[in-house]
């Protein structure tokens, strides 16, 4: 392993996937653009609903619009299946815009990962649906999700 690596690599197990998962979850609600963008290489490729995006420097300037346009996100994500060097998820994801309208985001990802654990591909589908304030589901604080919050599966997602 080398510096740059991001454990756990693969191939993946159930433990392993999962594990991965959550550090992905984690990272991903810290709403930080300089935290997120090391776990891909330097080279990924991602489609994000009709956007294709290219390496680090894409990557983060993506994250960082999203993140300014997304206020006070929280994120689920949860393990689909797995395989080898391959990872699929589902995730949902709340969040508000300027306006203070909120939405929750559902969508799966595709995810491979090169022989370090950095994911060199990622594809997304995602679908936005309007909510009122009070179906919100997501309630912790900002950052990560504590442990004994329900996954998706126990939401209903």
């Amino acid at each position: 392993m080398t510096a740059l690596s991001r454990p756990p690599v693969p191939p993946f197990t159930l433990q392993s996937a999962t594990l991965k998962v959550r550090a992905a979850e984690n990272a991903w609600n810290t709403r930080d653009p300089d935290v997120v963008t090391p776990a891909y290489s330097e080279q990924s490729e991602w489609r994000n609903r009709a956007e294709f995006i290219q390496g680090h420097a894409q990557i983060n300037a993506f994250l960082s619009r999203k993140w300014q346009r997304e206020h006070d996100y929280r994120l689920i994500k949860s393990l689909w299946t797995f395989a080898d060097n391959r990872i699929a998820v589902r995730f949902a994801y709340e969040w508000h815009d300027d306006t203070g309208h909120w939405f929750r985001s559902l969508g799966n990802e595709n995810w491979q990962f090169g022989e370090d654990g950095r994911m060199c591909r990622r594809i997304a589908s995602i679908n936005d649906l309007q909510i009122k304030t009070q179906d919100r589901l997501f309630h912790w604080p900002l950052g990560p999700r504590p442990a004994d919050h329900p996954e998706l599966e126990t939401l209903g997602f």
